[in-house]
């Protein structure tokens, strides 16, 4: 008969299972009452885990090619001392006063000298108004010679220079050079921080570019952007070769640095495309190469002396292209060349397509405009050029540039000839005495003279007006009404013409299309 204490093998095992289970039961159950704070007073509680506070990570200043170890806040230390607060004041009279109708002389002899100074000391002296500006300019010698613009400074009565310390000083304008929108004022000073001159010709479209100025009063204010475009004409200045940014300029900028990302000056700021008068992402600023030369001529002379060619000059389009048999549009055309000039005496002719000047291409009347204007007279350049299609290398030495160019006065409407052949949209006459005075030609001139374009017309479109001169058709001389007519009557209605005009003493392609 079995024992009935007996207990089997299995039966133990599964005590021994139970009370493992029932033992870390209790310790769980432990655990969680001290986490919740159920444990009676006098049991120790274990203190929470703080959060770990994770150390905010300073990522590197980004270092673009050619930048070398420099990054942007590492440029803008540097540049930012030299660029300064200008502050120029105009003093004029109270808006409203009016000289004393006694001041004429007239008066003055009637009355006698006397009796007018008794008079002016009984009046009320007028009140003098101050008109104040405010822009940038950047120190460019140490001591104390600094670059900035005409508009900034050109017509003030006053000028004071506030530097980035803080110091201020009065300053004496050197010179303006209002055609370039670029002046120079010195204050005594040494040993101002200074920015180093970039060559502004190494520039590329999509190099980062800082602005440095001081917009709306507001100092030492940095912006960041690229060089939008090169070259660009905005009607500012009648010498324009300004690079484009997108980097923040607003008004107080003028004057300012643009400076490249090794921190050299690559242009002076100078105005914004903007409809509100505030950043449009558009702004305009003289090259650092135009901006050095123009100075050093203001310093040395106090004025600038341009360089002269002779040659009246256009932009070379398609159409002109295909009529020149130029194979591009790189190049600027020869319009005329004038008398007694040094292209003259060089051998330029009309149609000529120059593509080098000084070794230099040129590629817009713009840019070859400015390149002549800075050559230093007496220089002996050598120009590339295109002639009948068939390349050509000709010397000319560039001379001081004329104080003055006549022009021809305005046009006016006048009567109508008969059309012909495809130059139907335009009426032409003889150019008479009368039409040559209705229209301010001057005597001796041959040719016939535009009376009337057809409203709407594609010679309308090309850009052909009243009172231009046809002096040429298809490269054959226009020297009468009846020269006109053959040549016109021998056009083919469906090829296009190729048009030399005079227009205000200057001459002129254009390609008029059927």
């Amino acid at each position: 008969m079995m024992d009935r204490h007996y207990q089997s093998p299995q039966s133990g095992r599964r005590w021994i299972v139970t009370a493992v289970l029932l033992a870390a039961g209790m310790m769980i159950g432990f655990l969680v009452a001290s986490d919740l704070g159920w444990l009676p007073t006098g049991h120790a509680v274990p203190d929470s885990v703080p959060p770990q506070v994770r150390p905010v990570s300073t990522a590197p200043q980004p270092i673009l090619p050619g930048m070398g170890t420099q990054s942007f806040v590492e440029i803008a230390k540097a540049v930012k001392p030299a660029v300064v607060n200008i502050y120029a004041t105009k003093i004029g009279k109270v808006e409203g006063s009016h000289a004393s109708p006694l001041d004429d002389p007239f008066f003055r002899k009637f009355f006698g000298d006397e009796f007018f100074r008794r008079f002016e000391q009984q009046q009320p002296q007028q009140k003098e108004r101050k008109e104040r500006g405010l822009g940038s300019g950047v120190i460019v010698e140490s001591n104390g010679f600094i670059i900035t613009n005409n508009h900034v400074v050109g017509k003030a009565d006053e000028i004071r220079v506030t530097l980035s310390d803080k110091r201020e000083f009065k300053a004496k304008l050197i010179g303006t050079d209002p055609k370039t929108d670029v002046a120079v004022v010195k204050i005594e000073a040494t040993g101002l921080p200074t920015v180093a001159w970039a060559d502004s010709d190494l520039l590329e479209v999509g190099e980062f570019v800082l602005a440095v100025g001081n917009p709306f009063g507001l100092t030492q204010t940095v912006t960041l952007g690229i060089v939008s475009a090169l070259g660009r004409a905005a009607g500012i200045a009648e010498y324009e070769d300004f690079i484009q940014t997108d980097a923040a300029i607003n008004p107080g900028n003028s004057g300012g640095a643009l400076v490249n990302v090794r921190g050299e000056l690559a242009g002076i700021n100078t105005a914004i495309f903007s409809q509100s008068g505030g950043n449009m992402g558009i702004g305009f600023a003289v090259p650092s190469n135009m901006a050095r030369s123009i100075m050093d001529q203001l310093v040395k002379t106090g004025k600038v002396v341009r360089g002269w060619l002779g040659v009246s000059i256009q932009e070379l389009t398609p159409e002109l292209a295909a009529q020149f048999g130029v194979s591009d549009t790189k190049g600027v055309l020869v319009s005329d060349v004038m008398e007694e000039s040094p292209a003259k005496k060089a051998g330029f002719e009309r149609a000529d397509v120059i593509l080098e000047y000084d070794g230099k291409p040129m590629d817009s009347p713009t840019h070859l405009r400015n390149a002549v204007a800075q050559t230093q007279v007496g220089k002996k350049v050598s120009v590339k050029l295109l002639r009948e299609k068939k390349p050509k290398t000709l010397e000319v030495t560039i001379v001081e540039q004329p104080k003055s160019i006549a022009q021809a006065g305005e046009e006016e409407s006048a009567e109508s000839a008969a059309p012909t052949g495809v130059l139907a949209d335009l009426d032409v006459r003889d150019l008479t005495d009368d039409v040559a005075g209705r229209y301010g030609i001057k005597s001796g001139e041959r040719g016939v003279v535009v009376v009337r374009v057809k409203s709407g017309s594609t010679a309308e479109e090309t850009g052909v007006r009243e009172g231009d001169m046809i002096i040429e058709i298809n490269r054959q001389a226009v020297t009468s009404m009846k020269a006109y007519e053959r040549i016109a009557a021998k056009l083919p209605s469906d090829q296009a013409v190729l048009l030399l005009l005079k227009r205000q003493g200057r001459t002129i392609y254009l390609t008029l299309r059927p």
